[in-house]
């Protein structure tokens, strides 16, 4: 399968990066917004394109040609304002649906947050966050596309366990090293128990495989 990854010079996307150089299954397309990032990529004997989220939907179904597959990992950052998290963690959501749509692709990978469909269990101080996350996922939800949400907890830069806890409902608020995440999203491309399919995820004591086995 050949997957555009979206966000790659993000934490969890270069995570990414690394399990597709270290596997065989996949192939990768990274997706980055400035020509350095894409340069350094290329150095690393990386694929990747230049196309800017709040840019035009024809430019990222341009990135996305030839693919059979999209991860979006990508975010605004904790350091911008409340406009930029609606222009890229929203808009720029929901164009690269459009976008992959456009492309002929079916398959879709969401990296959002820990119980983003649940407007009580919000953390208030990333609001606005939620919101941009709730909204980008129910249209990919309510899309044409084959997806798979993944809403992990409280992101940890630690060396990863391999071990998760994986539910559509009921798991208590807890955290993950983003290793781990990037990990689960690479198993969820093929992993039909995963398809048309939203979960929490979390820490926990089943090993990746058999925890999205048991979605």
């Amino acid at each position: 399968m050949n997957v555009l990854l979206i966000g790659a010079n993000g934490q969890i996307g270069q995570h990414l990066v690394d399990l597709f150089a270290n596997k065989s299954e996949h192939t990768v397309r990274t997706m980055v917004r400035k020509e350095e990032q894409a340069a350094a990529l290329k150095e690393k004997g990386v694929e990747a394109v230049v196309a800017d989220l709040e840019g035009s939907v024809d430019k990222i179904a341009e990135a996305a040609q030839g693919c059979d597959a999209v991860i979006f990992t990508a975010g605004s950052g904790g350091k911008t304002g409340p406009d930029k998290t609606l222009l890229v963690d929203l808009d720029g959501a929901v164009k690269s649906f459009e976008a992959a749509e456009q492309a002929g692709i079916k398959r879709y990978v969401m990296v959002s947050a820990f119980q983003a469909g649940n407007r009580e269990n919000w953390n208030e101080k990333l609001r606005p966050y939620y919101v941009a996350k709730h909204y980008a996922d129910r249209m990919l939800e309510e899309s044409s596309l084959n997806y798979t949400i993944v809403r992990p907890g409280g992101l940890l830069n630690e060396e990863g366990t391999g071990k998760v806890a994986a539910a559509v409902s009921g798991l208590e608020r807890g955290s993950i090293p983003r290793v781990d995440v990037a990990r689960t999203v690479y198993e969820t491309l093929t992993e039909e128990k995963t398809y048309k399919k939203t979960f929490d995820l979390i820490s926990g004591d089943t090993e990746i495989e058999a925890a999205l086995k048991s979605l």
